[in-house]
C-alpha cells in the first residue's frame, strides 16, 4: 500500500529553509518523496492580483499567508526584486537529489504560471516551460523526467509539451487514480498521476479543522486508498516550516496504517501503462481552493 509524497517548492524562502528541513524529517522517517522546484525568479508578491479571484480572500484569512511566507517573500516582485531561485539555491536543489529523492520541475516563475497560463498561447507557454527545462538540466546535468504544474494550472500547449519534452509522467492534476489525459478530444501521451488527497491549506479553517486536529482528519481520509495508492501534495513553505509538526504527525500516522511512503516515481513504476484508463481532463473547482484547476474527469471507455 503506497502513498507517494509530492513536494511543491514555490519560493526562495521555501527552497532555502523548507527543503533542508523536509529532507531531514523524511530521512528520519525513512520516507521517499518527489521535490518539484520553481527554478526561476520568486515573484510571490505579484500574487496580490488574486484578491479579485472569488474565494481567494477567504483562503488567505484561513491559512495566515503572512505567517507562513513572511513579509519579505510577499514583497518579491513588487517592492523587492525577486531572487533567482535556481541560481542562488542550486546546491540545495542538488542536495535533495543526492539524498535519494526524486526531483522535477514545478515552474519557472511560479506566480506567473499559476496566474496566466490559462489565458496564454503556445509561444508564451513554450518559453516558460522551456526556461525551466533548460535551467533544470544546467543544475542537475540531466533532463527532467517529471513535471507538476504550479497551482494545478495547465493549458493545451503545456499538455502537449509534457510529451515533447520527454517526461515519463506528470502530476499536474487532481483526481482519483493514474490516467492518460484527453483534453478537448486530443489524447496526451504522457500519464498523469494526480494528487488524490486534499492539502493542508485546503482543510485548515474549514469545518472546525485546526493545526491541532487536521492531521487526524487527513489520516481518516486516507483509510481506504484506491488500488493504485494515494498521492499527497505538500508545500515546502507550509509543511517544511510552520506546519512541520503536523506533517511529522502525518508521516507517523501513515506508517502506523501500513503505508509505504514513496516517491512519485515509485508509484509510477508499479503501473502497467498499457492498462491505464483514459480520462477527460477538465477545469473545475474543489473545496478549500480558489479558482479553477486541472481535474480528472470522466473515463472514456473503449
Amino acid at each position: 500500500m503506497k502513498l507517494a509524497l509530492k513536494i511543491d517548492v514555490d519560493t526562495y524562502r521555501g527552497t532555502r529553509e523548507g527543503v533542508p528541513r523536509l529532507i531531514e524529517l523524511l530521512k528520519k522517517h525513512d520516507a521517499g518523496a518527489t521535490f518539484l522546484f520553481s527554478l526561476g525568479p520568486d515573484h510571490t508578491g505579484r500574487a496580490i492580483t488574486r484578491v479579485f479571484r472569488r474565494g481567494f480572500m477567504k483562503k488567505v484569512s484561513r491559512t495566515s499567508v503572512l505567517e507562513h511566507y513572511g513579509i519579505k517573500t510577499l514583497l518579491y516582485g513588487t517592492l523587492l526584486p525577486g531572487p533567482d531561485i535556481g541560481k542562488r539555491c542550486a546546491e540545495t536543489l542538488r542536495a535533495a537529489r543526492d539524498a535519494g529523492f526524486e526531483v522535477g520541475i514545478h515552474a519557472w516563475d511560479h506566480v506567473k504560471w499559476q496566474d496566466q497560463v490559462a489565458l496564454r498561447g503556445e509561444r508564451w507557454t513554450g518559453e516558460e516551460m522551456g526556461a525551466a527545462y533548460v535551467r533544470f538540466a544546467e543544475i542537475f546535468g540531466e533532463p527532467a523526467l517529471t513535471h507538476g504544474a504550479a497551482g494545478w494550472q495547465m493549458n493545451l500547449h503545456a499538455l502537449r509539451l509534457t510529451q515533447r519534452l520527454g517526461f515519463d509522467y506528470c502530476s499536474d492534476t487532481r483526481g482519483r487514480c493514474p490516467f492518460i489525459p484527453i483534453y478537448r478530444g486530443e489524447i496526451i501521451a504522457c500519464p498523469q498521476l494526480p494528487t488524490t488527497l486534499p492539502t493542508l491549506d485546503e482543510l485548515i479553517g474549514l469545518e472546525g479543522l485546526t493545526t491541532d486536529n487536521v492531521a487526524a482528519h487527513l489520516l481518516k481520509l486516507s483509510e481506504n486508498p484506491p488500488p493504485t495508492g494515494h498521492a499527497y501534495t505538500l508545500h515546502a513553505e507550509l509543511e517544511g516550516m510552520k506546519l512541520l509538526p503536523v506533517f511529522e504527525a502525518l508521516l507517523a500516522g501513515w506508517k502506523a496504517m501500513g503505508y509505504e511512503l514513496v516517491r512519485m516515481r515509485d508509484l509510477f513504476d508499479t503501473l502497467k501503462l498499457r492498462n491505464l484508463p483514459r480520462h477527460e481532463l477538465i477545469m473545475g473547482e474543489i473545496p478549500g481552493r480558489s479558482g479553477t484547476l486541472a481535474l480528472q474527469g470522466k473515463e472514456f471507455l473503449a
